[in-house]
């Protein structure tokens, strides 16, 4: 029974269905349970450190109730955005119940959808990719497949990723740098994958011109179906996604740089160079995407068998917590900035 813990992440979408259900003041029940009582909750129950056996890594590893659980967001997220694309277009609702569907729908493209998908992205099956792939298009993010797998983790905690927040950095700053630069990073790794394959930027191989093509498709789909009204909700609602990821990567990173070694390069990354969270809430939610150190350590391990180290810099707070207070830069630089190593400070 311990195994179905992770079916606490489905109560981010479920808090969507029921404000689509209710409406009015219920549309906004998504924010306020993942940003006020998760926070609540996270400063209410025990951080657990545990790693598991060896024994019960292989048996996780081989379970697969924890791959399903991730295939299972792929008909929840296009469920919800399809009801929610009908629920608008055939009501007139009030501008503040639009806006906290959106916000809704949003959280669940970014929670259930990016976040799935960067676990399915580091999977070696096609299917999985193509399951993680199709996560990212709702979020007009489909370039994050690139820029992440091969980009942000060769690059992580340096000055050249723009995955990694630099020290005193506000979150809002962050948003435009890393948006715009990991946008146009993943066509500059695009272009130096397919070099490498002797195969030319402008042929069918270039899947950032295939992202391009299924995304814009996506667009006119829903305009054409559900009007002007259905692709502001879209638009809306993709942003909202890709933020909350964003998000997600600020406080990932924050202030943390890896040094170089005496040939100039960059040490390889440890398990001290993202921030952990053991809180247990967060973990359950985001699919232990709290234990970050350990995925960026070892990035090919499944998200169950994740592991804490004790060298890795701890958050004080879970996730959910950690991204409401990076919205306020001024506590937000209060009670990480003292965390953050001296010797990276220097470097930053």
């Amino acid at each position: 029974m311990k195994d179905l813990k992770y079916l606490v992440a489905f109560t981010i979408p479920l808090t969507t269905i029921i404000s689509l259900y209710f409406q009015g003041y219920w549309s906004y029940f998504t924010p306020f349970y993942a940003f006020i009582l998760l926070p609540i909750l996270e400063l209410l129950l025990p951080i657990d450190t545990a790693n598991y056996s060896e024994e019960s890594v292989k048996e996780k590893n081989l379970n697969g109730l924890f791959d399903w659980m991730l295939y299972l967001n792929l008909p929840i997220v296009y469920g919800i955005l399809l009801a929610s694309l009908i629920l608008i277009s055939k009501n007139t609702l009030e501008t503040y119940e639009f806006i906290g569907i959106i916000l809704g729908v949003g959280m669940v493209l970014g929670s259930n959808g990016i976040n799935v998908a960067h676990e399915l992205g580091h999977r070696q099956t096609t299917n999985e990719r193509f399951i993680g792939k199709a996560l990212l298009l709702p979020s007009l993010y489909m370039h994050f497949y690139i820029e992440h797998n091969f980009g942000h983790h060769l690059h992580a905690a340096t000055k050249e990723d723009p995955a990694t927040a630099r020290y005193n950095q506000s979150v809002y700053g962050f948003w435009f740098t890393s948006t715009t630069r990991q946008y146009i990073g993943a066509w500059k790794i695009q272009k130096n994958l397919l070099s490498r394959n002797n195969q030319s930027f402008l042929s069918a191989y270039n899947d950032m011109f295939w992202y391009v093509i299924l995304q814009l498709g996506y667009l006119l789909t829903v305009f054409l179906l559900f009007g002007s009204v259905g692709l502001l909700f879209v638009l809306g609602s993709a942003i909202v996604g890709f933020l909350l990821l964003e998000t997600v990567n600020y406080i990932e990173h924050y202030g943390l740089l890896r040094g170089k070694t005496d040939s100039r390069r960059y040490e390889r990354v440890k398990e001290n160079h993202s921030w952990n969270s053991n809180h247990v809430v967060g973990r359950m939610v985001l699919y232990e995407l709290t234990r970050h150190s350990d995925h960026h350590f070892k990035s090919n391990k499944k998200y169950q068998i994740l592991e804490y180290h004790e060298v890795s810099p701890q958050m004080p707070f879970g996730y959910p917590t950690s991204m409401v207070l990076a919205l306020i830069p001024p506590l937000w630089f209060k009670i990480m900035n003292k965390r953050v190593p001296q010797e990276m400070i220097v470097m930053n």
